[in-house]
């Protein structure tokens, strides 16, 4: 039986998803900083997309000159995301960070009228409570764990209005120049800071050979690869079944986090109660959302 090439994108946006779910493990595998993780992945993964850029068309480096600080503050906010997120998990463990991470999409709708000047629904607001919801339930279940959560849910925050930049940068430049330039601007912002303050830190020199492993795979596999094939599935994709995979990245990583690191991830009941509630705000949020377009189509 012969794959079709949207079946095949799908596919193989399940699987960069999945790489994405994958990215928390190795922020809890890598034994250095959360700083120092997102700097050295920033490094690595503008060294891989310069060379794919170089080796398949150099023109794409090329960017629009009215982009440019667009891409700067785009740069700016990822390395930022992940610098919050990377600490949140060091903090308070992977499925609490996945669990806040996964109200994006929520806070997506409900910023995404204000950035690009659209009608507000009600029903992207009924969701986002509902989602509020579950979040309070998930605070109840571990209070100690507020502050850390404060941090994911800051991350998520971040990441959202990177995302939202990113919306309006793809239009008109290239995905891995994008990528490229992000990649390489938080790098370099983060070597300043560095150089300034604690280029000395001992978690800079006592980094292993197993995290210079697995920031090799956070960097080439999980950063510079899974962008740049989601830009990619997007033209076999239409935006309702790209949001309804990407909600499945905190389930991979929850999942992937009890298999790997056993009970030291099992929550108690109102944590996944919590998760669940969000997670049907976010589908139910989709739905509406794809019958809403369908509506105006007819």
């Amino acid at each position: 039986m012969r794959i079709g090439r949207r079946t095949k994108s799908l596919i193989h946006y399940h699987f960069i998803v999945f790489i994405f779910g994958f990215t928390s493990i190795l922020g809890a595998l890598i034994s250095i900083d959360a700083l120092y993780i997102v700097w050295l992945r920033m490094f690595i993964a503008a060294v891989s997309l310069g060379f794919f850029i170089i080796s398949t068309n150099r023109k794409a480096f090329l960017i629009q000159s009215k982009n440019r600080l667009q891409i700067v503050v785009a740069g700016f906010l990822i390395s930022l995301h992940w610098i919050t997120f990377f600490k949140a998990i060091k903090m308070i463990g992977i499925s609490p960070t996945l669990a806040m991470l996964s109200s994006g999409a929520l806070m997506t709708a409900i910023l995404e009228p204000f950035f690009y000047k659209r009608k507000f629904l009600i029903y992207e607001f009924l969701c986002g409570v509902i989602a509020l919801v579950g979040m309070i339930i998930i605070f109840y279940s571990s209070p100690k764990d507020w502050w850390g959560m404060i941090v994911a849910l800051m991350a998520t925050f971040l990441g959202v209005l990177f995302t939202l930049i990113n919306g309006k940068l793809i239009n008109k430049n290239s995905p891995s120049a994008i990528t490229f330039y992000e990649m390489f601007i938080g790098f370099l912002l983060i070597s300043l800071y560095l150089i300034t303050f604690e280029f000395s830190s001992y978690d800079f020199i006592s980094i292993t050979i197993l995290d210079w492993i697995w920031l090799t795979l956070l960097g080439t596999l999980c950063t510079a690869y899974a962008i740049t094939g989601s830009v990619a599935v997007m033209k076999e994709l239409n935006p309702y079944t790209i949001m309804l995979v990407i909600n499945m990245e905190p389930i991979y990583g929850i999942i992937l986090a009890l298999i790997i690191f056993g009970e030291d991830e099992l929550m108690n009941i109102r944590f996944y109660l919590g998760l669940l509630i969000i997670l049907f705000a976010i589908i139910s949020n989709s739905l509406m959302k794809f019958e809403n377009h369908n509506f105006k189509n007819k």
